[in-house]
Order: structure tokens, then C-alpha cells, then sequence
């Protein structure tokens, strides 16, 4: 794959990517057209591929998807958090403690160096842990694999339970690809850029998609105004957004991380399953069905779940107000715990 030019493997990657898109979307698989790009990428990644999306073309990607949930968004489902705090609070502790956990298995019984595993395993918030990881003494090429492998698994699983939620009736209905745009598509854009810039600008994380989504909220909510964001701008975002992670994969990172791989899919796999049992029992105690529970306790990027809870029945502002609240925690709890996960699991090895 390296051989090929930059022009072969853009021709690859885009008609892998549209294909495999296609195939998914036609049994109807909730995100298929982040999916379907994420899945070539990765493979292509890992075949030597040396093509790699912008970074601004990124952080635009996700400012669409903070407008997609601005237009979701609305006052009504502040109320129902704030009724539930105790519960809310509660999924939140868990969330961490079962990363904790996991995090200190992994550093505890694999060879990843300093406080690596502590920080690979904190779930949500993937590229803000992987910027910081650094300044904590982790290798940051194995914070990024474990967090983007979580991702990937995270997302692949995730849309593959809402497909099973949604039924042989989920998916049919008839999307409108190229709508007649009007001034609210102008006002989307202005959101976005000035969002993805803002949030750049104040070094806010995940801000390129938080912002966005907080302006239309609010907007919407207060009757100023509406956005519009047809369906063709979303699957180029997801597009962008699939391939930013899966050509993250490469072979050299995958060689390095090969030797602890079997310990990491173990840890992903717990904490999916623990953040699983969580979301069971929100169910219990809440007002809100299975979906939107797995959804919301997912431990996956803000914006991977974000899509997926897009394209199915859910209650995707519950969804986006715990993954918005947990990142938030995440980052402001991160580094402490990943330096208290270190520090105790190396000194019971020791």
C-alpha cells in the first residue's frame, strides 16, 4: 500500500469507503457511513497507507456533528437530569471507578510503560486524553492505539446492538440526501466555523463539537432561530471522521502495542461490559429504554456515539447530556487518577 501514490490511495479509500458504506447501509446499520470509512481506513492503515485527513478538515467534521445535536438539544432535558441527580451522580462514580479498575489491571499485569495503561483506559474523551497523556510521562503512540481501539470497538458494537434494538422496521425511513437549502444552512455554517474556531481558539476539548452544539441548543431552544443540516454534510462529516480514526492504526504503532494487544482487547472488552451492566441498571431506576441507556453509559468518543444515537430511536439529548457530563468529569479527574492508577499498581508490583 505504501508503494501507491497518494491519488491511488485517496481512489482506494474513497470507493472502499463508499462501498462498504452501502453495503452497510442497505441492512440498514446504524452509522454505516461512519463505519463503512472507519473500517477501511483501519485496514488500510495497518497495510502501510500513508494518506491522512487534515486536521482542520477534522475539527470541521466534528463542528457539522455539533450542529446535528444543536438541533437535538433543548431545554426540556435539563430537568429530568437535575431531578435524577443522585442517579446521574451515581453512573457517573461507577463509570470512573470501572475504568479505574480496568486501568489498574492493565498496568498492573502487562509491560506497558509508566502510566500508560492509566491513561489508554480512561473512557471517553480520546483525543484530549491523548494530547495530555504526554505530559504525564505515557507514550503517547500507545495512549492513542488503545484509545482510537477503543473507539473502534466501542463503535462497531455499539451500532451493531442499536440494529438489533431497532428491529426489522429500524432505518426505513427515507432520508431526503439534497434538501432545498435556505438561509438556516447559511447560519448553519457560520455556527460551524465560528464554533470550530472558538473552541480551537480557547483550547476547550472536544470544543469544535461542544460549541456548535451549544449555540444551536440554544437558538433553537429560545426560538432565534433553526439550523439545517442536510444529510449529504453529515455522511461527508462521518466520512471524515471514520477515517481519521481508522488510519490512526498503523503498522508500526500496531508492532509496538502487538506484544500487550491480548491485555488491552481484555480491558476494552470489561469495561464495555461493565459500562453495559451500568446502563441495565439506569434502566431500573429511570424513565429511559435499554438503548438509550447503552448509549449514554457507552464508553466511546462524544462523537462516534453521537452519530450512532443519530441514526436510532434513542433519546439522543439524554445521550449527549451524560456523555457531555462524563467528559467533562473525565478531564478534570483524568490526570489525578491516571497518576493514583500508576503510582498503587506499581508498587503492589513491586
Amino acid at each position: 500500500m505504501a508503494r501507491l501514490s497518494l491519488r491511488q490511495q485517496w481512489t482506494i479509500l474513497l470507493i472502499a469507503s463508499l462501498i462498504l458504506g452501502i453495503i452497510f447501509q442497505l441492512f440498514h446499520l446504524p452509522a454505516a457511513l461512519l463505519l463503512g470509512p472507519m473500517i477501511v481506513g483501519t485496514v488500510m492503515g495497518l497495510s502501510g497507507a500513508s494518506v491522512r485527513i487534515d486536521k482542520r478538515l477534522f475539527v470541521l467534521a466534528q463542528a457539522v456533528l455539533g450542529c446535528m445535536i444543536g438541533q437535538t438539544l433543548s431545554p426540556a432535558i435539563l430537568p429530568p437530569l437535575l431531578q435524577d441527580w443522585p442517579v446521574v451522580l451515581a453512573v457517573l462514580a461507577l463509570t470512573l471507578a470501572a475504568s479505574g479498575l480496568s486501568g489498574f489491571l492493565l498496568v498492573r499485569f502487562s509491560n506497558l510503560p509508566g502510566p500508560t495503561g492509566a491513561w489508554g483506559s480512561s473512557p471517553g474523551g480520546a483525543s484530549a486524553m491523548v494530547a495530555m497523556a504526554g505530559d504525564f510521562g505515557a507514550d503517547v503512540r500507545l495512549v492513542a492505539f488503545m484509545q482510537y481501539l477503543r473507539v473502534l470497538f466501542v463503535a462497531t458494537a455499539a451500532a451493531v446492538v442499536a440494529r438489533i434494538g431497532l428491529g426489522s422496521s429500524g432505518g426505513n425511513a427515507e432520508l431526503v440526501w439534497f434538501p432545498a437549502l435556505n438561509s438556516s444552512f447559511l447560519l448553519t455554517l457560520v455556527v460551524m466555523v465560528a464554533g470550530a474556531w472558538l473552541g480551537q481558539k480557547l483550547r476547550i476539548p472536544s470544543g469544535a463539537l461542544l460549541l456548535p452544539a451549544l449555540i444551536g441548543a440554544t437558538m433553537q431552544g429560545t426560538g432565534v432561530a433553526t439550523l439545517q443540516v442536510p444529510e449529504w454534510l453529515l455522511a461527508l462529516a462521518y466520512a471524515l471522521i471514520g477515517w481519521s480514526v481508522g488510519l490512526r492504526f498503523t503498522r508500526p504503532i500496531f508492532l509496538l502495542a502487538l506484544r500487550t494487544l491480548p491485555q488491552m482487547v481484555v480491558s476494552i472488552i470489561g469495561l464495555m461490559l461493565l459500562c453495559g451492566g451500568l446502563a441495565w441498571m439506569l434502566t431500573r431506576v429511570l424513565h429511559v429504554d435499554l438503548m438509550t441507556a447503552y448509549l449514554a453509559t457507552s464508553p466511546g468518543g462524544l462523537d462516534t456515539v453521537a452519530i450512532i444515537a443519530a441514526g436510532s430511536r434513542v433519546d439522543i439529548a439524554f445521550v449527549m447530556a451524560l456523555q457531555t457530563l462524563r467528559l467533562f468529569t473525565i478531564l478534570l479527574t483524568g490526570p489525578a487518577l491516571a497518576r493514583f492508577i500508576s503510582r498503587y499498581a506499581h508498587a503492589r508490583a513491586s
